[in-house]
């Protein structure tokens, strides 16, 4: 069985879609998504420096463009029912896309909507994040709590990212958990806290406005790691997802519960393949991060969609 993933915040780097824009019509395409966000998303992806790509008003759109740009160069128009789909943080977008639940053009506006209201509710008092590696789990959430933080990502074992204010920040560095090392992280802001909430209602109300279908595939949400069925609780919980953590922990633990035999993360890659590395052992991982690798990545899809678990 296959998942197809899609990276959240932090995934981007500077020229990453440079090989995506060498043929023209993913340039096109780019095009329309650029267009239905309201941003120059070829200057971003190609052009752009690490501080501007780090604006939470231009990652988020970014990001869920390159995963639909290489989930449909990949798939085409036709997404096969038997595949399983969950993105990341704001890589949910783009999977609930791909699974059906909306438009394209509607992910890239809700996207747009979603980095722009995080950012807005970012600049109202400093906070951040800071990945928490190894140590025992116990022990970091309960130093996570300690400093008034929240455990904003549990991404399962050896990395829960913290999320607060500096000053809650600067606390758990004073009093790291033992064992543990501690990774500030490229963003701007405690995403998925209630220094979010803000943002929630102008989300909720974009989301209001869209025609939902159910999705094609099985598709999961970051809440509770639970596969959703139905296109406008998936779209619920999507909306409530800026201001609570992610629990990418249960959406591993649904994937191997469910027998995924192979994982492939959508562009820019990496991030998610290598938690899932340390977390769903004997899954073949896949990184599709250049259109070079398209027909060695639709092999590994025709594998795993053929691996199919025995039905119980």
């Amino acid at each position: 069985m296959l998942a197809i993933v899609a990276p959240g915040q932090g995934a981007q780097t500077p020229g990453y879609l440079v090989p995506w824009l060498e043929d023209a019509v993913l340039r096109d395409q780019l095009a329309v998504l650029s267009e239905a966000a309201g941003l120059d998303l070829a200057h971003y992806g190609t052009a752009a420096d690490a501080d501007e790509i780090r604006d939470t008003a231009v990652a988020q759109p970014l990001l869920v463009a390159s995963a639909l740009l290489s989930g449909r160069a990949l798939l085409g128009g036709h997404v096969a029912p038997e595949l399983l789909l969950a993105g990341h943080s704001v890589g949910e977008l783009a999977a609930l896309a791909l699974a059906g639940v909306f438009s394209d053009a509607a992910a890239m506006r809700l996207v747009a909507v979603r980095g722009t209201a995080m950012a807005e509710a970012s600049a109202v008092r400093p906070t951040s994040m800071t990945a928490v590696v190894s140590g025992d789990r116990d022990e970091v959430l309960a130093a996570i709590e300690a400093a008034g933080l929240t455990a904003a990502n549990n991404n399962g074992t050896g990395q829960i990212v913290a999320a607060g204010t500096v000053e809650q920040l600067e606390a758990l560095a004073a009093n790291p958990p033992r064992r543990a090392r501690l990774v500030p992280l490229s963003v701007a802001g405690a995403f998925h806290t209630v220094h979010m909430e803000p943002a929630v209602a102008r989300l909720a109300a974009v989301a209001s406005e869209l025609t939902l279908a159910d999705p094609v595939c099985a598709v999961l949400t970051n809440a509770d790691g639970s596969v959703v069925a139905d296109g406008t609780v998936a779209v619920e919980r999507l909306v409530n997802q800026v201001a609570n953590p992610v629990r990418w922990d249960l959406c591993m633990e649904t994937l191997a519960a469910r027998g995924v035999t192979g994982l492939l993360e959508l562009a820019p890659a990496g991030t998610l393949t290598k938690i899932a590395q340390r977390n769903l052992k004997g899954v073949e991982l896949f990184n599709l991060n250049s259109p070079d690798q398209l027909d060695e990545a639709r092999a590994f899809v025709a594998t795993h969609v053929a691996a199919q678990p025995e039905q119980k």
